[in-house]
């Protein structure tokens, strides 16, 4: 049975499928030169017979060779292709014709989805009521790649919309239960996400973030999240959901075959049915890296690592000799997408904004404020003229603590972005952030413009950066006014400011006259502290918007009630 993605239907294939020569069956009558057999233990083909047919095979599909007895190939779609082209030439006994016959078939299905995405691309226009989004042209493309080839990579260049288009594709398909395997600090924009683009019968999917390494009884749900480091520990539970669908989102985090998130990863994907990986840095330099990610999504899509290693890599240090070879290849059997913002450029706005959910330190967000409790009091019994300053001190105390809270979470986030290749402005607005910024970045050497600094070593810090001695720049909000920093491809707000002008000029830092490229800009939310009603305030609503919030700040009155909703929480929260 076979899944049709254009459809939405599970089919029959037809016994004839227009295919080139190689996946034609091999002509009957002829004389055989030994068996072909199927060892269900290693899912493998197992060859034997005559020693010159066991000599070809064996320099054709490399390691698996018993000594002069027989040549194991594992089933994957490629293999069947290319075993089917040599029993062309060495015909050999089927003794499990029919699990031979339905593997060619798959594979011919395959080969004859990867011309047709050749000849002329899917494009997935989502009916009305799965998908609430609007995709750009390039992102159509996208999600009909993913749609139509299954078990492949969407490596777009960071920015350019993978997880929307991932969500397209989920919302298009309509099979749960689908996994979301993503970095931890992404378990909640992913569901965010999910609630926001996708539908099922009318309704949000329901979404289920799973929580710590001992397994417990799942809930019923459409869409289930994991982070990597998880997955050791729900290795054989999720094993057993036989996921429609399993995405790895960063999927470079499998780039190490030996640890035991790889193998969890691997085990779960071998049971589902397609399997998608999103990454912005598709790695070829290393060839055991790239083998170890495509070998997660298609398992043996590049045949064995032996075989890779020796076709593909440099034996003295395991480098790829041809990368752009490679990645033709890769393109050329539907197994990767790519696109870099120059190859779409003009579909993209100047200025690209998204908002981002990620997670808090609740324990780190009371011990900042364990002293907060008299200031409360003291609000609240002030007469109602001295409540405004009492108030805001006690606001820009949560703000304080609702930064730090997030700032691990932040910090990993700009990791990610900066392990991409791009150059990145990080905002924020209290010193303290900044320092903790400064501690867990420090690997990446960034410079400061913070307000701390005097006139020679903020220029100094200005000329590292745009002369790309780093690729980082850790800025106040409040000190970005006259820059000029058009170096940086990505601004990303770990705070908020009330002020919507404060975050254009902070933007402008960047989209400068010079700048030729797009400039994406993050919002970084969280669920804790002063976040949620600064967010709704701001207008900070959508995942991805083309306007801001306007040129016009909000009234020192709307300022102050959300101020005061923020306050009547903490409030709560200490007296718990």
């Amino acid at each position: 049975m076979i899944w049709d993605d254009e459809t939405g239907e599970v089919f029959d294939p037809p016994t004839e499928l227009p295919v080139d020569d190689y996946l034609r069956p091999p002509s009957p009558g002829r004389p055989v030169y030994g068996t072909l057999d199927y060892n269900p233990r290693n899912k493998s083909w197992i060859l034997s017979g005559s020693p010159e047919m066991l000599a070809v095979a064996a320099r054709l599909f490399g390691a698996g060779r018993t000594p002069r007895t027989a040549v194991r190939v594992h089933n994957s779609r490629q293999a069947v292709g290319e075993l089917n082209w040599f029993m062309q030439r060495y015909p050999l006994a089927l003794l499990d014709e029919d699990r031979y016959w339905a593997a060619l078939t798959e594979a011919t299905h395959r080969a004859r989805l990867r011309e047709r995405q050749r000849i002329e691309p899917l494009v997935l226009s989502p009916g009305e009521g799965e998908f609430c989004g609007e995709l750009m042209d390039y992102q159509k493309i996208g999600a009909g790649f993913l749609s139509r080839m299954g078990r492949c990579l969407l490596a777009d260049e960071m920015g350019l919309g993978k997880t929307v288009q991932a969500l397209a594709y989920l919302a298009q398909r309509r099979q749960w239960p689908v996994l979301l395997v993503v970095p931890p600090h992404l378990c909640l924009n992913w569901q965010k996400e999910s609630q926001r683009f996708m539908r099922v019968e009318g309704r949000e999917p329901t979404v289920h973030i799973i929580k710590g390494l001992t397994p417990y009884d799942l809930p019923q749900c459409e869409v289930y999240v994991v982070h990597y480091l998880l997955l050791r520990g729900w290795r054989s539970v999720l094993r057993k959901m036989r996921f429609a669908t399993v995405v790895f989102d960063e999927v470079q985090e499998l780039r190490h075959r030996g640890t035991e998130k790889y193998k969890s990863a691997t085990s779960i994907a071998e049971m589902a049915q397609d399997v998608i990986g999103l990454s912005g840095t598709p790695i070829y330099n290393r060839g055991g890296e790239i083998y170890c990610v495509m070998d997660a999504l298609d398992r043996r899509c590049l045949g064995d690592p032996e075989s890779f290693a020796r076709d593909w890599c440099d034996p003295a240090d395991d480098t790829v000799r041809d990368p752009e070879a490679l990645g033709e290849w890769l393109r050329r059997e539907g197994l990767m997408l790519r696109r870099t913002k120059a190859m779409v450029l003009p579909q993209l706005p100047p200025k690209r904004r998204l908002v981002a959910e990620v997670d808090a330190d609740e324990n780190v967000y009371r011990a900042v404020l364990a002293h907060v409790k008299e200031k409360l009091e003291e609000y609240r019994l002030a007469p109602e003229a001295q409540k405004g300053l009492l108030l805001e001190q006690v606001s820009q105390m949560q703000r304080q603590a609702t930064g730090l809270a997030k700032a691990p979470h932040v910090a990993a986030f700009v990791a990610a972005l900066l392990q991409n290749g791009e150059k990145v402005l990080l905002c924020a607005h209290h010193h303290k952030v900044m320092d903790a910024y400064a501690k867990a970045l420090a690997a990446y050497t960034p410079v400061f413009i913070t307000g701390r600094e005097n006139t020679p070593r903020k220029q100094a810090a200005i000329t590292k950066f745009m002369e790309g001695d780093t690729r980082l720049c850790v800025l106040s909000l409040r000190a970005a006014t006259g820059l000029n920093l058009q170096n940086a491809s990505v601004v990303v707000f770990g705070e908020l400011d009330w002020s919507p002008a404060v975050h254009s000029q902070a933007e402008d830092r960047a989209h400068r006259i010079g700048q030729r490229d797009s400039v994406l800009c993050y919002y970084l939310v969280c669920s804790q502290g002063t976040d949620r009603d600064m967010q709704e305030l701001l207008g900070l609503k959508v995942s991805q918007f083309s306007g801001l919030m306007g040129d016009v700040p909000p009234s020192p009155d709307a300022i102050r009630a959300c101020e005061a909703a923020a306050a009547d929480r903490l409030w709560e929260m200490v007296n718990k």
